[in-house]
């Protein structure tokens, strides 16, 4: 079941923390999971989280600074000293112990990694450091099992025996040849079944999917969900198995990656979160605000040019907001299966057999809604016989023509190396509302004649 915070167990916790009850605090979190604990201190005020964090042990603690929300991790981690930061990190796998690290400053960085007391897991940590962190190599752990080809099956045992202990969960055998080149992976199956003087060479499987150390994350994310693989080994140039990346590293990409679409989907430029200040958060959101105040203004230059039409037809103008929402609806949803696509990489075909589709697409659900809204509005609005023509030819016609640009920008934008998740937000539906206005107001010029 599910943990939930109660009003009742924070409470308590408050309570013990004020009387310095440290024994009792820590017999009642010990056996709680550290995300859970996590959301407890978030539920905290700063004080009460960082008492709290310092009378569990390391082995607690480290795990739960992953949890955190960062300004809570940050505001706890300053409230360390070097030597603390480094017990912390002590417990953690290298890839989790050097995203930590990446946060603190450049000073206290290296005051920290002279305090780590394995010399190995010092040396990893700063390996992982020298990589862009929307890489591979920026995400793998360094903890692997790895064995040699040469040797038999009872040596690789031995050896797996001594790696599997600094390991927390052993997803593959990865095998190797005097060079460290990765040469491919051993079943565990095979491992159990085979005479324990066979060589490795002879029973080792060759055939297996890795990536190179600069190999973008979103693309390893890719791969993995296209093979239904559990981890993936990472090589250098050279081909040298230097790591491996665990499903679990990339579920937060994804997630990452999602978050990040659906903000630029929203017209937000930056990342940023709900607890963030009011100017990261303006940054973030002003300057598509901005464009669509300007795609406003363009609207309203738009309206200027026949304001004659609409004085000498009134009815025109109450159908203007259903043409222009209508044209940015169509937008979107063309836009987001395109963008979709893109990013699971399923797009098929030449861009004209995909325009062809849209077009067709947008032509019948354009037909559909045309008749329901020429019915609608002759029935129940009493509308001109005249006026009901001209909107159902325009809307079949903004239609198209929105469906048209929601396929071809993002098309156009991944062409060019920009995130086609910005085709989806307001770029889209402010063009999509100048273009259908347009649409609308030239088609009645044309059939009214003034």
């Amino acid at each position: 079941m599910e943990f939930k915070i109660s009003k009742e167990l924070i409470q308590e916790l408050e309570q013990l923390i004020q009387n310095k009850n440290d024994q009792q605090l820590e017999v009642l979190l010990n056996d709680m999971h550290h995300a859970d604990i996590a959301e407890i201190l978030d539920e905290l005020d700063f004080n009460e989280a960082t008492y709290i964090f310092k009378v569990l042990d390391s082995e607690k603690t480290a795990e739960i600074l992953l949890e955190l929300e960062d300004d809570l991790r940050e505001n706890i981690l300053s409230r360390l000293s070097a030597k603390e930061i480094a017990e912390e990190l002590d417990e953690l796998e290298t890839n989790d112990a050097a995203d930590i690290i990446a946060e603190l400053s450049k000073d206290l960085k290296a005051e920290v990694i002279s305090e780590l007391q394995d010399v190995e897991h010092a040396k990893d940590i700063v390996d992982l450091l020298r990589y862009d962190e929307d890489t591979a190599g920026g995400i793998m752990h360094k903890e692997l099992v790895k064995v040699n080809e040469n040797w038999n099956v009872l040596t690789c045992v031995k050896e797996m025996r001594i790696q599997a202990e600094n390991i927390s969960r052993v997803h593959s055998i990865y095998v190797v040849d005097d060079e460290d080149r990765l040469k491919g992976r051993l079943s565990l199956k095979d491992l159990l079944t085979t005479s324990s003087r066979t060589p490795i060479n002879d029973v080792y499987i060759r055939k297996l999917n890795s990536v190179k150390v600069d190999t973008e994350d979103v693309e390893v994310a890719r791969i993995m969900q296209k093979y239904d693989l559990e981890a993936i080994p990472v090589v250098d140039e050279m081909g040298r198995l230097v790591g491996r990346i665990t499903i679990d590293d990339i579920v937060d990409v994804i997630k990452d990656e999602a978050d990040e679409d659906y903000q630029l989907a929203a017209g937000i430029s930056q990342d940023v979160e709900a607890d963030d200040s009011i100017f990261e958060h303006t940054k973030a959101r002003l300057p598509w605000l901005v464009l669509a105040l300007l795609g406003g203004f363009i609207s309203v230059k738009v309206l200027g040019l026949f304001e004659g039409a609409m004085l000498e037809h009134g009815n025109l103008f109450f159908f203007t907001p259903l043409i222009a929402a209508m044209a940015g609806n169509v937008g979107v949803q063309s836009s987001a299966i395109i963008v979709q696509g893109l990013a699971n990489n399923t797009l098929s075909g030449s861009l004209f057999n995909r325009l062809v589709k849209e077009v067709s697409l947008s032509l019948l659900n354009g037909v559909i809604l045309a008749t329901i809204l020429f019915l609608g509005s002759h029935l129940l609005l009493n509308v001109e016989i005249i006026i009901g023509v001209i909107v159902t030819i325009a809307l079949i016609s903004v239609i198209i023509i929105a469906s048209l640009i929601g396929t071809f920008i993002p098309l156009l934008l991944d062409k060019f190396g920009i995130d086609p998740a910005l085709a989806t937000g307001p770029f889209i539906t402010t063009s999509n509302d100048i273009c259908g206005i347009l649409i609308y107001f030239s088609i009645a010029k044309m059939i009214l004649g003034f």
